[in-house]
This record gives structure tokens, sequence and C-alpha cells, in this order.
């Protein structure tokens, strides 16, 4: 695969505002519908979700959940009924998108959801490169090349021009390409109680979990056996607590980008002060 992401950063930003007319919903695989309105949430794998809580940076991660269709397991929760593997909902993790100032493709800025990780500024990602860089981040859009499916490439190609996609032939190693039975406990997960989830499932469609909500699944992958249902207790019970304690930059940029998007003029160089001032990896630039 070859990308061009300079001035893009399509797959990070939910661009649709800066459209009349999008032509595509969430890139998702499968036909159910997420009930969260995020665009492209990308689905961390258990390590991934681990290796975050385990660097304190919990706080950037929120659950998905699906309604289920009509020939789904499901189980009702808050007045939905939920796609499930017997009785516990399935769900995975993914990254925070908090509204953010940018102005990909050259654009004027906006306030955009971005992902947590995406400076502003530059359009690059702060953890590229690092341990922590998801598996999923890595592979993309290698995963879609392989389903014959649509890329965010080609979307933005589409909606502004240029070149994007330069090369379109998948890497032959995909590590995170997990799908049916064999991404269960590694990047699909099952809620083990769904008793606790009253309340917490009609926040999670109103846009607005609590870190509590957001660290009980959280915790729940993290405790999660592979290929099975199986839940270790004391890694989910010790994930919950590390998830709890978080207080990264991350988890304290959001909730300041949150507010200034309700009142501040969007201009990408508050990066610096909201993000980098709090001690996020700086990026290389596009020089």
């Amino acid at each position: 695969m070859d990308v061009n992401c300079e001035g893009c950063a399509g797959c990070c930003v939910d661009w649709r505002p800066l459209v009349d007319a999008p032509g595509h919903d969430h890139e998702r695989r499968g036909p159910r519908q997420p009930l969260d309105d995020t665009y492209n949430l990308v689905p961390l794998t258990r390590a991934d979700v681990r290796a975050f809580v385990d660097a304190g940076l919990a706080d950037a991660l929120t659950p998905r959940v699906w309604r289920a269709e009509a020939d789904d397991d499901s189980v009702e929760i808050d007045g939905y009924d939920l796609a499930a593997i017997g009785d516990r909902p399935v769900f995975f993790v993914g990254i925070r998108k908090p509204p953010k100032p940018v102005a990909p493709f050259d654009a004027d800025a906006h306030w955009l959801p971005a992902c947590a990780f995406l400076d502003p500024d530059t359009l690059q990602c702060r953890i590229h490169g690092s341990e922590r860089y998801p598996a999923e981040c890595a592979d993309y859009p290698g995963h879609n090349l392989v389903l014959d499916v649509e890329t965010e490439c080609e979307r933005v190609e589409a909606a502004w021009g240029g070149e994007r996609l330069r090369d379109d032939t998948p890497p032959d190693d995909l590590p995170g390409f997990l799908l049916g039975p064999a991404a269960v406990g590694e990047k699909v997960f099952a809620y083990p109680d769904p008793d606790d989830l009253d309340g917490v499932v009609g926040r999670i469609a109103a846009g607005d979990p609590t870190k509590r909500d957001r660290a009980r699944f959280v915790a729940a992958a993290c405790g999660h056996a592979p290929g099975t249902l199986a839940t270790n207790d004391a890694k989910r019970e010790q994930a919950f607590e590390t998830a709890m304690a978080a207080d990264s930059w991350v988890g304290r940029a959001i909730d300041e980008w949150t507010e200034r998007a309700d009142t501040d003029t969007p201009d990408p160089g508050l990066g610096e002060r909201v993000e980098d001032a709090r001690g996020a990896p700086s990026t290389p630039g596009w020089s």
C-alpha cells in the first residue's frame, strides 16, 4: 500500500459536515448499526486496549455496542435491543473522538470530531510509530482492500480530488485482520454482566457515557479470554481500577476541547495550548 496522508486525516476526522452530500455512512463491517454516532471508530485489539490501560491512557478509550438484527441473539437494555452472544452484549473498544479545530483538505478550520491522538495543526498522529499505535491503524486501508470495500482514501478523492490511495495492493501480512469467531476475545468482546449496564447503554446512545461507563467496557475487554466467553475476574477488576485512575493528557485535553467547541473560534494552533502543554507527544510535520 502507498497512501498520501498529508493534509488529509480523512480516516481520523469526521469530515462529512464539510460536504453537502457525503454519500457514505459509518465505515463498518457487517450490517449492524452502531448505537453511537461516531464516524470511523477504530476497533482496538485486546492487546492494544491493555497497552493503553497500562500506559495510563484508558481515558482515551470508549466502547461501541450495536443494535441487534432480526436473526441476532439480543439483550434489551435501556429500551435498546443490543446484538449479543447468548445474553451478553457484544462490543469493541475504540479511541474517543472529541471535537477539535481542524482544517483538512485545505478547507477552512472547523470544529469536527477527531481522533484523540490527532494533532489538529499538523494533522498527524501523535502516537504513530510508537508501541501504542493501534494494529488497526497500522493495517489501514489493507483490510478494506482485501475485502474489496471502498477506503476512506477513495472517499476523500471522490469528494476533494487529488490522489490519496497511490497503491491499492494490500500487504501479505495483516496481523489485525480478524473476522467472525477469530475476532471474539481479540477484537470483539462479550460483556459478562448485562445487569451492570442499566443506564449505561442509554448514555452511550446519547453520546454521553461517563468515565465509569467507559471503564466498565475497557476492563471487560482486558479480562476477556481469546476465542471464548470466559473472563478473568482478577484482571478485569485490576483493569477497572487502573482505568478509573487514569488522568492523562488525553483525557484532560478532551474535556477542554469539548468546552472550547461551544465557544471558541476553530483554530488548529490551539493544539499547542490544549495538548502539547499537557505533555502530548509532538509530531514531525510534513517538511
